[in-house]
């Protein structure tokens, strides 16, 4: 009878320590009130700055349209080409040293700036060099979609959305959530700056995420989401899956332990 106790034990340790607790696989926790309701104020987004590799996708429009023609290279790059990849061979890429070449305005330096401040520049120019005010110039200068990476335990691959501003959880949800056995607690964020590539840290299952300044992500970001221990250990996500495994393999055990008996 002691035998049979302590291998309940045994089973009951087992389950409990493979088991993936429920307070880890939810989102937006309060875990700083005992309150049920919890008002965040997210931060405000800061304005995105051009990075190296970005792609800029620049439209100008005046009152005689055909005159600017040769600015807005629609469709000429790959015409069989669609989607993201159209915009790479539309968009202007930044090079290494921040520039952009745009036909007639040539080479023009806009690492740093926002696209409010592009769209300012090239006005600025087009009225110097090409147009009088009366041409009514109206200059539109986005980014060629929000281009990041996920990988991990989490649907793996370059991912693009085509918003202008984008919070993780859109961004995890567009690569197809995180799996059961990924960490939500501590999820990798790699990101590029001038100086060169940092890893931020931040903790999905609370709801003080949204007060990150990571909490939005930024063009050429990097999600790595890492697994728990349970995978490793090959056990199953919850008590039931984890009950079904060591059942199977007492089954297995006591099975053998009768055929050597009956040798």
């Amino acid at each position: 009878m002691k035998r049979y106790f302590l291998v309940s034990i045994m089973l009951l340790c087992i389950i409990n320590i493979s088991c993936i607790p429920y307070k880890d696989t939810v989102y937006l926790q309060n875990k700083s009130q005992a309150t049920d309701s919890l008002q965040v104020i997210v931060e405000q987004q800061k304005p995105y700055r051009v990075q190296i590799n970005d792609i800029l996708n620049i439209r100008i429009k005046v009152t005689d349209q055909d005159n600017v023609q040769i600015f807005n290279p629609i469709g000429i790059g790959n015409l069989n080409a669609s989607g993201a990849e159209q915009a790479y061979f539309d968009g202007f890429t930044v090079d290494l040293h921040g520039n952009i070449r745009i036909p007639e305005l040539g080479e023009m330096n806009v690492l740093g700036y926002t696209t409010k401040e592009i769209e300012v520049l090239i006005t600025n120019i087009l009225l110097e060099d090409q147009f009088k005010e009366t041409a009514n110039i109206f200059v539109t200068v986005k980014l060629t979609g929000l281009r990041y990476t996920t990988y991990g335990e989490i649907g793996s691959g370059i991912q693009t959305i085509y918003q202008e501003q984008v919070n993780i959880f859109e961004a995890i949800a567009n690569a197809g959530d995180i799996s059961d056995v990924g960490d939500k607690k501590d999820v990798l964020i790699v990101r590029q700056y001038p100086e060169g590539q940092k890893i931020h840290h931040i903790d999905l299952t609370d709801v003080n995420v949204m007060n990150s300044p990571y909490y939005y992500i930024q063009p050429n970001d990097m999600i790595y989401v890492k697994p728990l221990r349970q995978k490793s250990w090959g056990t199953g996500t919850n008590a039931l899956q984890n009950i079904s495994s060591v059942a199977t393999i007492l089954s297995l055990v006591t099975t053998s332990i009768l055929l050597f008996n009956r040798l």
